[in-house]
């Protein structure tokens, strides 16, 4: 027996459960687009597939729609995978451990993926039931848009007619995206020397944040771990000497960072732990209400390579402390919206570098530039380097949108108030989507899922129903 198999709509949570059944992390699409093609062929549509693992399916008008517009129903394929603690669950080969109660669906112990799976769920759904009135549908499923954008990026959009997208990648009800910020991925790479260096072996560890989505939810002031153990070390250099060995942090570029650590040897260890209780209990008065669940620790340790050596650590920990990191600017238009901001987001060390990789967003290419450059700047007075790829448009507000007028009527209909019309900080594929098709007139929804890209995801079970709906409506009024 299914775990959602009682849901409404049973289509769409069918089609869930299956997807939550293969895993299908950023960089590990392909089963789950193999899934798709194999769906499209048991149903005979058109569909392709390229050497991304994007597919489009095309399903033709049902009867009395044939000379209606063409409508893109788009999401994508890539989950974000992150897991608590202690959950032994590889994410790579296994799929997700699924619960419905209280009203949400959830994964045990990691994601659950709504972002985006909901929208590759209703998709099937829709093409699955051939009652549903509807015009020519062209299904987008889009891979690695956890990373940068990447399948849309390389889409080949020619066997798309439509040019109206109701894209389902948004993650509150009610709320019509229209616009999104911009974006890149900047690897800041510091190259470091290593020498051996006598003292007590020290890891400090931080633990305990809330984390979250470095688009919605970085202007909440929750602590980024990799900045907050910049911090630390930093503080215990100035007391006593000491040398970094390791400094690791968070996993996905565009995801909040939860932990880090290092490993540090020091001089004076006495001093050097009296140095990150202060700063901890810092921490805990700044965080008080954002990140109360903050920790800093430090222990002894057996360090697992050579430290680095003076001018690598000092160098090291400047990066750490002087990158910048979150909110940089808030737009003078649209109140409440950011308009520029950058996420620290993985913190890694190998023999010979340390990297940090940000997540840069901006409304306005200009900001974004502004931030690679600043960067830039910065790491050349270190001796290192920063590389930027995944760079992908903002998507700009259109004044004249005929499908959002029919959009916003239906709602008026449905709800009896209307929408809430706005533009994002976070990125969505609309922006690079409305490149490649000229005329793109573009809506972005989706139902309520909350923390998302944590493993406190969960998605709403009557907003899905409610948002199903709706779409189904669009779909008939689409003539």
């Amino acid at each position: 027996m299914r775990v959602l198999e009682q849901l409404e709509p049973q289509g769409v949570f069918r089609f869930f459960e299956e997807l939550c059944a293969i895993p299908h992390g950023s960089r590990n699409c392909q089963a789950v687009s193999d899934w798709c093609v194999a769906f499209a062929r048991e149903r005979g549509l058109e569909h392709y597939q390229d050497g991304a693992g994007n597919v489009i399916l095309i399903q033709e008008a049902a009867p009395g729609y044939e000379a209606a517009e063409p409508i893109i129903l788009q999401g994508h394929l890539d989950m974000v995978c992150a897991q608590d603690p202690d959950c032994a669950k590889d994410m790579a080969k296994e799929g997700l451990d699924l619960s419905a109660e209280g009203g949400y669906v959830r994964a045990r112990g990691t994601t659950l993926g709504g972002d985006d799976g909901i929208a590759v769920a209703m998709a099937l759904a829709i093409l699955d039931d051939r009652t549903i009135p509807h015009p020519r549908l062209e299904v987008v499923f889009t891979t690695e848009e956890e990373i940068g954008m990447l399948g849309a990026a390389a889409l080949d959009v020619s066997p798309l007619k439509g040019r109206k997208l109701l894209n389902l990648d948004s993650e509150e009800e009610g709320i019509f995206t229209v616009s999104c910020a911009g974006g890149s991925v900047a690897a800041c790479v510091l190259p470091v020397a290593r020498a051996a260096w006598d003292g007590a072996a020290l890891e400090v560890r931080i633990s305990g944040l809330a984390g979250g989505h470095s688009g919605t939810e970085i202007h909440k002031g929750r602590a980024n771990a990799c900045v907050v153990l910049g911090r630390v070390l930093q503080a215990m250099g100035e007391e006593t000497e000491l040398r970094l060995v390791t400094a690791q942090g968070g996993g996905k570029d565009n995801a909040i960072p939860v932990g880090s650590s290092a490993q540090v040897v020091a001089a004076d260890e006495a001093a050097a732990r009296r140095a990150a209780e202060r700063v901890a209990a810092d921490l805990a008065r700044e965080y008080a209400a954002a990140d109360p669940g903050l920790r800093v620790e430090v222990a002894a340790c057996e360090v697992s390579e050579t430290p680095m050596d003076k001018a690598s650590t000092e160098k090291a920990l400047c990066m750490l402390t002087c990158l910048p990191n979150g909110v940089q600017a808030m737009s003078l238009d649209i109140p409440g919206l950011v308009q520029t901001s950058l996420n620290l987001g993985i913190l890694t060390t190998e023999a010979d570098s340390l990297t940090a990789t940000f997540c840069v967003r901006s409304s306005l290419g200009s900001q974004k530039e502004m931030l690679h450059r600043r960067l830039r700047a910065l790491m050349a007075q270190l001796g290192g380097t920063v590389s930027i790829s995944g760079d992908y448009p903002a998507w700009e507000y259109r004044q004249d949108s005929p499908f959002r007028d029919l959009m916003t009527e239906i709602f008026w209909e449905q709800y009896g108030s209307a929408p809430q019309i706005e533009a994002i900080h976070a990125g969505v594929e609309c922006g690079i989507l409305a490149g490649k098709l000229p005329g793109l007139d573009c809506v972005s929804i989706g139902p309520d899922l909350l923390d998302i890209h944590t493993p406190r995801e969960r998605m709403d079970i009557a907003s899905v129903q409610r948002v199903w709906q709706f779409v189904l409506e669009v779909l008939k009024r689409s003539k």
